[in-house]
């Protein structure tokens, strides 16, 4: 009776983290990037809801209490969930799926132990069950946080609220306050210097004044600008003035939002090539920012899904080998 007793509540547990596993789910279809991702993910919800059926009906055949509460506290959990991460980054969102999955998986791997001391075979198949399922989706996730951790666009996206939590905004404003620093850097040099004796020093200090005005009207263009021109505004004044630094940064931004030009993408004549041979070139890519590239410009200005989505195989296929993980 008490082997019973720790199956039952073993059961109720991982009905209601199973619950809250298919509406995460569901909620995630929505930031897929890609049709296959979409579709896996429906499928992932629609198991997740099998797993739940079974596991109520080992439930009732234990002779536990049939629930009509616990799918109701699993849709809320997820709700809450969704609605907390908004004020963090994805890759944080990630780590709670994960944290879950490793929960179920823990919880179910506990469960077959007890279904076999105690000599129930339904039970301890539907544990076997449950434990390859968490074990797929822990690998999964692993590899769509590996593929965030390589600097590609990971098989999900982040909300617009989750973008701006993990710091997308400060990169692409990096340029602009590099400009504004080098201003108020040079203004500050002139003031104390215009302090100094000797003519000398006060000469140097409006040399260092007529870069400052240079700078200054850098900025307002760059301000005036529309975001494109901007980054590329400001990477022109960051080359032109020797920060490699700062003008990568701006590059970096441009190339997230897709705003690269045919010429500049890591694989030649790319817009003249077919999907197929588009495809077969994608395959050859060997960094993620190479990929990430491609993705972005597919996305912004070709919108083949096809591609797309062979780009983000090859991704996977990084972060695969950078966590370890064998390809089936």
């Amino acid at each position: 009776m008490t082997d019973n007793a720790k199956l039952i509540n073993q059961l109720r547990a991982l009905l209601l983290l199973t619950q809250t596993e298919e509406q995460i789910a569901r909620i995630r279809i929505a930031q897929a990037r890609t049709d296959a991702v979409r579709r896996e993910l429906n499928q992932n919800a629609d198991n997740a809801a099998d797993r739940s059926k079974a596991i109520a009906d080992q439930l009732r055949a234990l002779g536990g209490v049939p629930d009509v509460v616990t799918p109701a506290v699993g849709r809320l959990g997820a709700l809450v969930k969704a609605t907390l991460e908004q004020a963090e980054p994805i890759e944080e969102a990630l780590l709670q799926d994960l944290q879950l999955e490793h929960q179920l998986l823990d919880r179910a791997t506990y469960l077959k132990v007890l279904a076999d001391t105690a000599g129930q075979a339904k039970v301890k198949a539907l544990a076997e069950r449950l434990i390859g399922a968490h074990e797929a989706t822990v690998e999964w996730l692993t590899v769509v946080l590996a593929e965030e951790a390589l600097g590609g666009p990971a098989a999900l996206q982040a909300t617009p609220f989750q973008k701006v939590a993990g710091g997308a905004t400060r990169v692409v404003s990096a340029p602009v306050r590099f400009v504004a620093n080098t201003v108020n850097r040079a203004v500050d040099t002139v003031q104390h210097t215009a302090e100094s004796v000797g003519d000398e020093a006060r000469e140097e200090a409006r040399g260092l004044a007529g870069r400052a005005a240079a700078y200054g009207a850098a900025l307002r263009e760059v301000l005036t600008a529309g975001r494109s021109a901007s980054l590329r505004r400001a990477e022109q004044v960051a080359r032109r003035e020797g920060d490699v630094a700062a003008a990568d940064a701006a590059k970096a931004a441009r190339e997230e939002l897709g705003d690269v030009s045919a010429d500049e993408l890591p694989i030649k004549g790319y817009d003249s090539l077919s999907v197929n041979d588009a495809v077969k070139e994608i395959k050859q890519l060997k960094t993620a920012h190479d990929i990430n590239v491609v993705i972005r410009y597919e996305e912004t200005h070709k919108k083949r899904a096809n591609v797309a989505s062979a780009a983000q195989t090859q991704l996977a296929a990084l972060a695969k080998e950078a966590v370890g993980v064998t390809s089936s």
